[in-house]
C-alpha cells in the first residue's frame, strides 16, 4: 500500500475533526478526496504528511509510520498545501534549488533536477522572475514543482486548483495528469469536473467520517453526475 489509514481520529477541543476513519490507496492510484468545508479533508492530509499528530489511530506512507518516522515519510511524499506557502521574494529557480537542497540534492544533480521541474511544470519563461511577480496559476505550478523536486512516490494535493480561472484550471489539470503517471496521487477539490477528468477512485468524507469509497465508474453507474453522488452522500452542493 502507498497510503494506509487505520482508525484515524483527530480531536480539537471537544470536536472530532476526523472520526475513526480507515482507507488504503494502492500504488499508482489517483484518488479524489471529497467533502464539504470542515469535513476533515485537510486535517487528514496534514496528518498523513506529518504536519499534525493524530489523537488516535495510525497512518503509514510507503509502509512507514508517520508518527514514528516523520523524516523518512517526508522523503517519499510530496505535498502541496491548500494555501501554497512560498517565499515570495525568491526567484523561481532559486526557490526550487533551496527546496531541493533541503531534501539533500547537491551540485549537478540539484541543477539538473531543477531544470527538469522547470520544464515539466511550464516555468521556463518564468524561472528568472521573483515568485511575487507570478500569477496565481504560475504560483501553483511552482508549488507543484517543489512538491515533486525530490521525486516522491506519493503526491498529496490539497485544493490544487482553488481560486484559478478556467484556463489555469485546465493547465494545472493537465500537469497533474502528466506527473501522476508514475505516482500515487490523492487530492482534494470542490470541483467535480477535476475528479471526473483525473481520478480512478473517489473517497467522500462528511463530518469527519468516510461516507463513500468506490471506483468513479461505480459511483456514476447509478447517478447522472458526480455532483449528484456528492449531494446524495453529504446533502451538500459542491462549491
Amino acid at each position: 500500500m502507498s497510503l494506509q489509514v487505520q482508525q484515524l481520529t483527530k480531536i480539537y477541543g471537544g470536536q472530532k475533526a476526523v472520526d475513526n476513519i480507515s482507507f488504503s490507496i494502492q500504488k499508482g492510484e489517483i484518488v479524489g478526496f471529497l467533502g464539504p468545508n470542515g469535513a476533515g479533508k485537510s486535517t487528514t492530509m496534514k496528518i498523513a504528511t506529518t504536519y499534525l499528530p493524530p489523537t488516535s489511530g495510525s497512518v503509514w506512507v510507503e509502509g512507514i509510520n508517520v508518527e514514528e518516522r516523520p523524516i523518512e515519510v517526508k522523503k517519499v511524499i510530496g505535498y502541496l498545501p491548500e494555501h501554497n506557502p512560498l517565499y515570495l521574494d525568491m526567484f523561481v529557480h532559486e526557490y526550487l534549488q533551496f527546496v531541493g537542497s533541503v531534501y539533500g540534492l547537491k551540485g549537478s544533480n540539484l541543477k539538473t533536477r531543477v531544470q527538469e521541474l522547470v520544464e515539466m511544470c511550464g516555468l521556463t519563461r518564468e524561472q528568472n522572475k521573483r515568485i511575487e511577480a507570478l500569477s496565481k496559476g504560475y504560483r501553483q505550478r511552482v508549488g507543484l514543482a517543489q512538491a515533486l523536486i525530490h521525486s516522491p512516490q506519493v503526491l498529496i494535493l490539497d485544493e490544487p486548483t482553488s481560486g484559478l480561472d478556467p484556463n489555469q484550471i485546465l493547465e494545472i489539470r493537465k500537469l497533474i495528469k502528466d506527473i501522476s503517471r508514475e505516482k500515487t496521487v490523492i487530492f482534494s477539490t470542490h470541483i467535480m469536473q477535476e475528479v471526473e477528468a483525473l481520478c480512478d477512485r473517489v473517497i467522500i468524507i462528511n463530518k469527519g467520517k468516510i461516507v463513500a469509497d468506490d471506483l468513479l465508474e461505480n459511483l456514476l453507474r447509478e447517478n447522472a453526475s458526480l455532483e449528484e453522488v456528492f449531494r446524495s452522500f453529504t446533502n451538500t452542493v459542491a462549491a
